[in-house]
């Protein structure tokens, strides 16, 4: 096989999947030929990618949980690197999950393989001694937010600023009166998303005060709940959760493939810090921004981080724009007053969503994704060398 039409993808977690899923559909269109194989889940292996591990085979929250994981996370590691070996990939994209990724980094370049990182790790919040591995390892740095760019620029490390992809994917599939029949509840009733996360630890550490906070509100107003399900969840697992949690009697409805929906047609939010905080903001959802890892992670943790907040979109913002409850401070009276506050204070709603409206322009202008498979195409083209004929 034509060794730079085999590419090796890697994404370690849920949104690193579905961009490995929109980013194959991108290159496949513009080289009938590729060949992609390497780890992702569900959405990557619907776009044709070969997915030799599964990314729940890496999947790990905090620093205390990685600890009991590292056995099999090893082993999926050294099966990657056998059908690397293998396949022999003329480029490598390696989609966030710096802890896998930076490893795999490493070993790739033994074997000589160029790589394009997809999703800068956050080293201007923790671990910055990373962009010297950074340096040594990849070949292209591919970021999402703007003030990456300049970071990378300045330590010498081809980059471009592409955008960020959640622009085009966040939109709903269903209108107001088709998602409210649809999980089953009422249209007029004012209704809180809350989104625990995308695994199952953080579901375990973040869904029972969310839970709490929902039991209390339900006690003094009319009032309804749903839960998206991440499509990294088993929704039956996440069933038996709210039934072990939950003790209230307001209605919490779970709903599948249905995030954004879920998002666009409630009235507030409490959203687990991450990814979901920037897809919350572009539907211009009100939110409450929570969470909560095991104390010796976040002991940990703590001396490594140099941020002032811990939600994008406060970062990007840089004020607090959203309410962040995180850790001792994520209780669900907390949550429930937070939560109490935005529902009765509707200026108070409105002029975070004037926030999130003036943070969109700092994602780009839209086609991330097609931007970075162009640049992907780029560093798989050998460079051309010029001869002169006598």
């Amino acid at each position: 096989m034509n060794k730079s039409l085999n590419l090796f993808m890697v994404a370690g977690e849920r949104s690193g999947d579905v961009y490995g899923a929109e980013f194959a559909t991108a290159l496949q269109a513009r080289l009938p030929e590729i060949k992609i194989f390497g780890c992702g889940g569900d959405a990557m292996r619907k776009a044709g990618v070969d997915t030799t591990v599964d990314l729940r085979d890496f999947a790990m929250v905090g620093i205390a949980e990685v600890i009991t994981a590292l056995p099999r996370a090893r082993r999926t590691f050294n099966l990657l690197l056998e059908e690397v070996e293998r396949r022999k990939p003329g480029l490598a994209v390696l989609i966030d999950s710096p802890s896998l990724n930076l490893r795999l980094a490493k070993r790739l370049k033994r074997k000589k393989i160029r790589i394009v990182y997809f999703v800068s790790p956050q080293i201007w919040a923790w671990k910055k001694w990373r962009i010297k591995h950074i340096k040594a390892r990849v070949d292209k740095m591919l970021c999402l937010f703007d003030f990456e760019e300049a970071i990378y620029k300045k330590a010498g490390i081809p980059v471009e600023f592409v955008g960020n992809p959640l622009l085009e994917l966040v939109h709903p599939n269903l209108s107001r009166q088709e998602f409210f029949a649809q999980a089953g509840l009422d249209v007029d009733t004012p209704t809180v998303a809350l989104l625990p996360g995308s695994r199952e630890r953080e579901v375990f550490y973040n869904l029972p005060a969310m839970l709490d906070a929902a039991t209390r509100l339900a006690l003094t107003r009319k009032i309804q709940f749903v839960i998206p399900v991440a499509p990294s969840l088993d929704p039956q697992w996440l069933e038996s959760r709210l039934q072990k949690y939950y003790v209230g009697r307001a209605a919490v409805r779970t709903v599948t493939n249905a995030t954004y929906d879920a998002l666009l047609h409630s009235d507030v939010a409490v959203v687990a810090s991450g990814t979901a905080t920037i897809e919350a903001a572009l539907c211009e959802r009100p939110m409450v921004v929570v969470y909560r890892v095991s104390p010796i992670t976040f002991l940990l943790g703590r001396f490594m981080v140099d941020v002032p907040f811990y939600s994008m979109v406060n970062l990007l913002a840089g004020k607090p724009v959203v309410k962040e409850l995180i850790q001792g401070d994520f209780t669900a009276p907390a949550v429930a007053a937070q939560l109490e506050y935005l529902l009765d204070h509707p200026e108070a709603r409105e002029e975070m969503v004037k926030e999130f409206r003036a943070l969109k322009p700092r994602l780009g202008p839209g086609g991330a994704i097609q931007r970075a498979a162009d640049g992907v195409i780029r560093e798989m083209q050998p460079p051309q060398t010029s001869f002169q004929h006598g």
